[in-house]
């Protein structure tokens, strides 16, 4: 579903619906029926992935390939590893007869490339990281927060509602012991 997902005007929540849906179908055709998933569900581990994919990429780049122990790496790589030369004649081909296509070969379009890689000075304990990775980070944040606080909410509900029953409880051991002593 890539070239869905890199329509730059799409509905994502759509599209991961659809993935949802395929995830769920191959759940049932291996006869696990006792676990669905949802479409925030499925966005939200590709987020987590692709973030921890990064993290171990720029690790790589650092220290080297055997410095990487997640089990994933690897599949991941091999789809998201492309070089930048690679992406760019991926761009270009796409675009070849379309207008824009045509203005970048007449030079009458200059384009927004991403800015290359700062290299890390020795003083900096974290290496540099693009805007969109942080704003990825934050959203998956919020998203984890937002479990929590619901987490606590649903915790809270339940607390309330044991403590009503506790209270119904003894309001009807109060009348029961009234009416036993005469009053």
């Amino acid at each position: 579903m890539d070239q869905a997902f890199d329509q730059p005007v799409c509905k994502k929540k759509k599209l991961w619906e659809m993935v949802a849906e395929k995830v769920n179908d191959k759940l049932r055709e291996s006869e696990v029926t006792d676990i669905t998933v949802k479409a925030y569900e499925c966005d939200l581990k590709w987020r987590n992935m692709l973030a921890t994919y990064r993290k171990n990429a720029e690790r790589a780049k650092r220290l080297g390939a055997a410095s990487v122990h997640w089990e994933f790496f690897k599949a991941i790589h091999e789809v998201l590893g492309k070089s930048r030369e690679e992406i760019e004649a991926q761009r270009r081909a796409k675009l070849s007869g379309t207008k824009v296509g045509k203005a970048i070969a007449n030079k009458r379009f200059t384009p927004i490339l991403p800015t290359p890689p700062v290299t890390a000075t020795p003083c900096s304990s974290r290496p540099p990281q693009d805007v969109l990775q942080l704003y990825m980070e934050l959203q998956e944040r919020k998203m984890n927060m937002w479990a929590q606080q619901k987490a606590l909410e649903e915790r809270k509900i339940e607390a309330i509602n044991n403590l009503a029953q506790a209270i119904s409880s003894l309001a009807h051991k109060n009348s029961t012991q009234m009416s036993k002593d005469g009053h």
